[in-house]
């Protein structure tokens, strides 16, 4: 395995420690910035939007630029938004921050997805993504829990000085350890969008955008769940976190695995039917911290299984524009972190945190259907090609 890919692992694991840390300072940037756990869960639904339509765009204007250059510019921008962030008076001010991280965390997220799998023999395709996927998950494993800690003990401000030194670290490494990469001509927006007609890709980016949006409607809430399901409070939230890192970091690393040996397909069903069940299951373990913990892992190692299988599917599907394929499902799932907050903060604000778990499913269930209506085409356009 190319060493470089491990070093874009760095970077996503700092960029992804910014999107999701604030699902685990929902009640201190509550109470801090006087304003309704909703308004602040809306802050992950606009770094998650951006984060969608940004990376293409971006990605086509910055087409011509160097990619360790780009990396870098994009790093110091980053460092920008969450230094803004720390000194962030009012709400207003947060989400102004939360804009520039998400501008330039989109394009350093991209970056990453478009050069692992290129530098790296096709047999380890699905690995690369897989490794890179982990440094999103590793994220969690440090990011929330840590962030919890931080929280607590110092203000919610805390974990976002932690990742503007991540930051500046992740700076340095790219400089002196990261190869010059030549940039690929990118395709233009409608070029890009212009591939969805194709059924088959379409319904391919609607299983992530579905998935992942059942998942956010609660894992985005997971600290007012936990501590109104379970009545814990905040070392056992920061336990429960650090748990579900742990399995999901491990998960990316299954997903990738299984995506080579058993083909993306077979991952893909397998991963989401097993979600579905796992997160309908959920409310019902909460009569026991144990139980709860051992559906958390499950949950945990699922959530992350999938990406690697569905980018080596759709660029399985279309390897000749790989590349396109992987920034919108970049964006599928991003858009489906912030629908997935948003439907999340509304359930909240309008029924209970304890629906959410049971929301979240039944999205699930909508990508298990895409997922068949997706590789059932593939499969009749197979036999009338052949």
């Amino acid at each position: 395995m190319n060493k470089r890919v491990y070093f874009l692992m760095i970077v996503a694991f700092v960029v992804g420690m910014v999107e999701l840390i604030i699902g685990g300072l929902l009640d201190l940037m509550a109470a801090d910035l006087n304003v309704s756990l909703g308004q602040v869960g809306f802050l992950i639904t606009i770094f998650s939007l951006i984060f969608a339509v940004g990376a293409p765009i971006l990605l086509i204007i910055t087409s011509n630029i160097e990619r360790k250059r780009l990396t870098l510019i994009s790093l110091v921008i980053f460092l920008l938004g969450n230094i803004v962030t720390v000194f962030s008076p009012t709400y207003a001010v947060v989400f102004i921050g939360r804009v520039i991280s998400a501008l330039s965390g989109s394009l350093l997220i991209i970056l990453c997805l478009t050069i692992a799998p290129s530098i790296v023999h096709p047999k380890y395709r699905g690995r690369a993504i897989g490794i890179v996927s982990m440094g999103v998950s590793a994220s969690i494993v440090l990011g929330l829990p840590v962030g919890l800690l931080l929280g607590n003990a110092f203000g919610w401000r805390s974990p976002f000085v932690l990742i503007s030194v991540l930051t500046v670290l992740s700076m340095i490494g790219v400089f002196f350890l990261m190869e010059r990469i030549e940039p690929k001509p990118s395709s233009p927006i409608r070029e890009q969008l212009a591939t969805l007609k194709d059924r088959r890709i379409f319904f391919g980016q609607a299983v992530t955008f579905l998935f992942i949006a059942g998942h956010t409607i609660l894992y985005a809430y997971l600290t007012p769940f936990v501590k109104t399901t379970l009545g814990v409070e905040g070392t056992w939230v920061s336990v429960i976190y650090l748990i579900f890192g742990i399995a999901a970091v491990s998960g990316g690393g299954v997903g990738g695995t299984l995506s080579d040996t058993i083909g993306a397909k077979r991952t893909i069903m397998l991963t989401t039917i097993a979600f579905v069940l796992v997160i309908f299951a959920i409310p019902y373990t909460t009569f026991a911290l144990p139980a709860f913990l051992i559906i958390l892992i499950i949950w945990g190692m699922l959530s992350w299984a999938l990406a690697p299988a569905t980018q080596s599917y759709l660029i399985g599907l279309s390897p000749e524009s790989s590349d396109i394929q992987q920034s919108l499902n970049n964006s599928a799932l991003h858009l489906g972190i912030a629908f997935g907050s948003l439907i999340g903060g509304l359930v909240i604000e309008r029924a209970s945190v304890e629906l959410n778990a049971t929301v979240g499913g039944f999205f699930v269930v909508l990508s298990i259907g895409a997922a068949l209506i997706s590789m059932y085409r593939s499969k009749v356009m197979q036999e009338q090609e052949g």
